[in-house]
């Protein structure tokens, strides 16, 4: 599949490959279990309806800033357990996101979604104006009307706070936003201040916190495949009755129509 930084301003980093098909020796899960959504509460709604041919970008959180602040969070069985990581190359977090990204895109394609997935290239990438970062690639492509969704996992309790989106801050949110959050919970909008992703059109989506049942079972040889793609079904799903339109027309108790975009005080570390 064809990533999306095609401009002269920003060379073509290597495609995506694909995710493997299940191998038939391996174990599916009985249910998926993500943990806890979010403790905080956001009241925004996304009600903006999206065009069905609208174009989705997945982006893996923190694919660019390996070994650098920010980095993305270990996971509690290498940072409280001392297990390996799954590539020693990257923080655990990274190593899910992308296998996550991938299995999203291969997903939504066979379901119809207009929807590409983007790697920077290179894993760690000093300046975030650097063409090739997440960042930079969302902010171009969000000003075309892109809708670009960033693949996370949540610190470990008690640093975690669970799933749940952040959505972007550029933009009205639309349909695609509300069905996430209906289905993984919705953090603030201006969350820490407002971060650097949400900023520049990225709609940050917290699968869980890397913990517990849901660490367990992408680390065990046995289910990882078959939790990857349960997670992949539910992201894609959100998507598909997001560009559809089928979201619930009633928000949760004590959740009020979002706001536009507008500036806010910055306090997030990630802010330039």
């Amino acid at each position: 599949m064809l990533c999306p930084a095609t401009s002269a301003e920003a060379p073509s980093p290597p495609p995506i490959e694909s995710p493997s098909r299940t191998a038939p020796s391996q174990s599916p899960i009985a249910e998926l279990n993500t943990g806890p959504r979010t403790r905080l509460r956001g009241n925004w709604v996304g009600r903006q309806p999206v065009s069905p041919s609208l174009k989705i970008v997945v982006m893996a959180g923190h694919a660019d800033s390996q070994g650098m602040h920010g980095s993305g969070t270990p996971g509690a069985a290498v940072d409280q357990r001392g297990e390996a990581p799954m590539d020693p190359r990257m923080r655990d977090e990274l190593f899910w996101n992308r296998k996550v990204r991938d299995a999203v895109v291969a997903l939504s394609k066979q379901k119809g979604l207009n929807i590409i997935g983007y790697d920077p290239g290179a894993l760690s990438i000093a300046k975030a104006s650097d063409p090739r970062t997440n960042w930079s690639v969302a902010r171009r492509l969000s000003k075309q009307g892109d809708y670009i969704l960033e693949i996370h996992f949540d610190a470990y309790s008690p640093h975690g706070y669970g799933s749940g989106l952040i959505p972007a801050l550029n933009r009205n949110l639309n349909r695609v936003d509300e069905s996430l959050a209906q289905s993984f919970g919705r953090f603030p909008r201006f969350f820490r201040g407002g971060l650097g992703g949400p900023r520049r059109g990225i709609s940050i989506l917290e699968i869980g916190m890397l913990e517990g049942s849901l660490e367990a079972n992408l680390r065990n040889p046995k289910t990882r495949e078959a939790t990857i793609q349960a997670i992949a079904l539910k992201v894609t799903d959100a998507l598909m009755l997001g560009v559809r339109g089928k979201t619930s027309s009633n928000p949760p108790p004590g959740v009020v129509d979002n706001a536009p975009p507008t500036s806010h005080p910055q306090t997030n570390s990630e802010v330039e």
